[in-house]
């Protein structure tokens, strides 16, 4: 299964449209992850167009009405593996008030073996204790920065197992 994984979009603020390359990454993939910030539901029905789109909820969502593709945190199983979206991922550790145990108990309902989140803008694929955490940046406004394109992600499951890829959009 390939999974298009893309966070904090920001628009209109950002922009009048996700750029055209993101559309060209995710042109083949089965299911597209938001790690939220989108700020309009648009988003969601441009990204939908390409494929089955679910998304956490930003800290620029909350005034977002509901809708059936967006809840607070999402959590989905492919090939057994359970895979938890959210937008802000609270690191580092604060042992014993905030690890990230704590964090998958309360956001996914238990452990997961992958996490999606966004905030940061900045892309970013690590493991922290066994468990698999991917930030895709954001596609126009990376690092915080305006005026350049800047990434999404892809996500392969193959036989349980994961790969991860950041795009650099600029090089689409």
């Amino acid at each position: 299964m390939r999974i298009g994984l893309i966070s904090d979009t920001h628009l209109p603020e950002a922009g009048k449209a996700l750029p055209p390359q993101v559309a060209k990454v995710f042109r083949d993939v089965d299911l597209i992850l938001h790690a939220g910030d989108l700020h309009t539901l648009d988003v969601l029905d441009a990204l939908e167009e390409m494929a089955p789109v679910l998304c956490a909820r930003g800290n620029g969502d909350m005034w977002l009405p509901e809708d059936h593709r967006l809840n607070d945190t999402q959590v989905v199983t492919v090939d057994g593996l359970r895979i938890g979206l959210c937008h802000g991922l609270p690191l580092p550790e604060e042992p014993p008030w905030r690890t990230l145990e704590k964090s998958m108990s309360r956001d996914f309902g238990g452990a997961v073996d992958i996490v999606v989140h966004g905030d940061t803008h900045v892309e970013c694929v690590e493991y922290f204790k066994r468990t698999l955490l991917v930030n895709p940046g954001s596609p126009t406004l990376p690092h915080n920065l305006t005026g350049r394109l800047g990434t999404v992600g892809l996500l392969h499951i193959v036989d349980g197992k994961a790969e991860v890829h950041i795009v650099d959009l600029r090089y689409v």
